[in-house]
C-alpha cells in the first residue's frame, strides 16, 4: 500500500492540521470558510474550590452551560434541521471553542462542526447561545464573563449555513437570551455587569443595528434570570442577589412581560410597571424566599394555552454543594390569571442541577433533567430522567430514567426552541470531582434512546450511536 494513500496517515494529518487550526484560531471569525473540527467534545470547567470532598462549587462537562443561556438550539422546519451551539474544546487541550453545528432530521447525521471562535480560555461561561431569523439567517451570541472578554454577535453569510459567518458586533454582553419576533426582529435579553449583575435588553429589526442598552432590573448586587417567548409575548423571571451575601445568596422570585417588542413591561396580572426595578418589594414579586431563608436558582420559563407564565426553579438552604444545604427543591410557579400557584416536583443533590421545562400542545407539562444522583453524588448533574404532569403541576410521575450506571455525571439538559420530537433534548457529561473529556448527547421526546455524538468523525458526515 502506498504510504501517503495510507487511511491512517491521512487521518493522522487531518487531525494535525485541525489542531493547528484551531490552537492558532482566535478573536473573530475569518471571512472564509471557517475550519471545522473532527467530531463532538465539550469543554470542562469547574469554579469555587473548596477543600471538601466535593471539590468545587460547580464543575464538570460544562458544554451546554450555564442556564442562564437561551437558546442552544433551534428546530428549522424549512430546512428540517435542529442548528445547535455549545462549547466545544480542541482534543489533546481543553481550551473553550465556540461551536456551531446541526442535526439533519433528514439522514440522522452529524456533520462535522464549525469552530466559530476560540475565546482563549476555559471559562464556560462565555459559551454561545443561538438562533435563526424568519430568512434562515444564523446568529451566534458569543458571551463574555463579566466582561472579561469581547463579546460578539456573528451572522451566517448564509441561510442555513454554518461554513461561514460575519461579525456585525462586538459588545461586552453576558447571559445572552435573544428572541425573534417575526415581524419584528430581535428582542435581546441580556445582562450587564455594571453595578452588578444588571439585566438589560435591546432590539434590532435585523440583527445587525441594534437600540442602545436599556436597563430593566438593578436591585442591589443584581440578578440572574431566564426567558420564554410565545408569539409577541416575551417574559422573564429572575431572582436578585442581596447586598450581604452577592451572588451566593440568591434568593426571591420574580416575573416580568412585554408584548410589545420592550415598549412596555408588566407583571403576570397585566399591570404596567416601569422599568428599571430598583428595589426587592415590587410588584413583580411571585414569591418572597429571602424571609424563609432559601436561596432560588431559576431554571425555565414557558407559557401555557392561555398565555400565562409557568415557571420551574430550585430552592435550597444554602450555596455549597453536600447534604447540609438539602432539600434542593425543584419547583413551579404557575400563573392561573389571579394569582401564583407554587407546586413541588421533586428533589436532586445539587443547586446547579439543570433540565429543561416544555409545556406541549396537549397541556403536558414535561422536564427532562439530571434529577436522580449520579456517579459523582452531590456534584454537578447526575443521571437524567424524565418527569411528566398532566395536572399543570399538581403531581409529577417520573417515566422514565433515561441514562443508568453513568461513568460521569451528566450536566446542563437544553431544549430546542421549536424542539423537533427526534432531538428533543440535549446535554453533556464530565466527572465531577477532576478534568475529564466530555461527551455530548440527545434524546428524543420520550426518551426511547439517549445518542452519543460522536466523537470523532472520519469524513464529513458522522453518526450518533446509542448510549442507553
Amino acid at each position: 500500500m502506498d504510504l501517503f494513500s495510507s487511511p491512517v496517515l491521512i487521518s493522522f494529518v487531518l487531525t494535525i492540521f485541525t489542531n493547528f487550526l484551531v490552537c492558532a484560531f482566535a478573536g473573530e471569525a475569518g471571512e472564509g470558510i471557517l475550519p471545522k473540527d473532527d467530531g463532538y467534545r465539550g469543554v470542562w470547567y469547574s469554579i469555587g474550590n473548596f477543600p471538601e470532598e466535593f471539590k468545587f462549587k460547580y464543575s464538570g462537562g460544562l458544554a451546554t452551560y450555564p442556564q442562564q443561556h437561551i437558546p442552544l438550539a433551534y428546530y428549522s422546519r424549512e430546512a428540517n434541521k435542529t442548528f445547535f451551539c455549545y462549547g466545544g474544546s480542541p482534543r489533546r487541550t481543553n481550551e473553550l471553542l465556540m461551536m456551531v453545528s446541526y442535526y439533519d432530521h433528514a439522514t440522522g447525521k452529524f456533520p462535522r462542526p464549525t469552530i466559530l471562535l476560540n475565546k482563549k480560555t476555559t471559562d464556560a461561561h462565555d459559551n454561545p447561545t443561538l438562533l435563526l431569523d424568519d430568512k434562515g439567517f444564523i446568529f451566534i451570541f458569543s458571551n463574555s464573563h463579566g466582561g472579561a472578554r469581547p463579546s460578539y454577535i456573528h451572522k451566517s453569510k448564509k441561510p442555513y449555513s454554518i461554513d461561514s459567518f460575519e461579525k456585525v458586533m462586538e459588545d461586552r454582553f453576558s447571559y445572552s437570551q435573544p428572541k425573534y419576533i417575526p415581524g419584528k426582529g430581535f428582542l435581546f435579553l441580556h445582562t450587564r455587569y455594571k453595578g452588578g449583575r444588571t439585566l438589560y435588553w435591546m432590539t434590532s429589526r435585523d440583527g445587525i443595528s441594534w437600540s442602545e442598552p436599556s436597563r430593566l432590573s438593578q436591585m442591589q448586587q443584581g440578578h440572574y434570570q431566564t426567558s420564554g417567548r410565545q408569539g409577541n409575548l416575551v417574559g422573564t423571571a429572575f431572582n436578585y442577589h442581596p447586598k450581604k451575601g452577592g451572588l451566593d445568596a440568591r434568593t426571591n422570585l420574580y416575573y416580568l412581560e412585554t408584548r410589545d417588542f420592550g415598549e412596555s413591561w408588566a407583571v403576570a396580572s397585566g399591570e404596567k410597571i416601569n422599568p428599571p426595578l430598583l428595589k426587592p418589594d415590587t410588584k413583580a414579586l411571585v414569591h418572597d424566599y429571602k424571609s424563609e431563608g432559601l436561596l432560588v436558582y431559576v431554571k425555565g420559563l414557558e407559557f401555557d394555552d392561555k398565555g400565562h407564565p409557568v415557571i420551574l426553579f430550585l430552592t435550597s438552604k444554602g450555596s455549597k454543594p453536600g447534604a447540609e444545604n438539602a432539600p434542593h427543591t425543584w419547583r413551579t410557579a404557575a400563573w392561573n390569571g389571579e394569582r401564583w400557584e407554587i407546586d413541588p416536583v421533586t428533589t436532586s443533590d445539587h443547586n446547579y442541577d439543570f433540565g429543561s421545562f416544555y409545556i406541549e400542545e396537549d397541556g403536558t407539562w414535561r422536564i427532562i433533567a439530571p434529577t436522580e444522583k449520579g456517579p459523582q453524588p452531590y456534584g454537578t448533574g447526575g443521571e437524567v430522567a424524565l418527569w411528566i404532569s398532566r395536572n399543570r403541576g399538581k403531581s409529577w410521575n417520573k417515566e422514565k430514567q433515561l441514562t443508568h450506571n453513568s461513568v460521569m455525571n451528566h450536566t446542563y439538559v437544553r431544549k430546542p426552541e421549536n424542539a423537533h420530537p427526534d432531538f428533543y433534548a440535549f446535554w453533556a457529561d464530565g466527572h465531577a470531582r477532576q478534568l475529564s473529556h466530555s461527551s455530548l448527547y440527545f434524546t428524543d421526546k420520550n426518551g426511547d434512546h439517549v445518542w452519543r455524538l460522536p466523537p470523532y468523525i472520519g469524513g464529513d458526515f458522522g453518526d450518533a450511536e446509542i448510549a442507553w
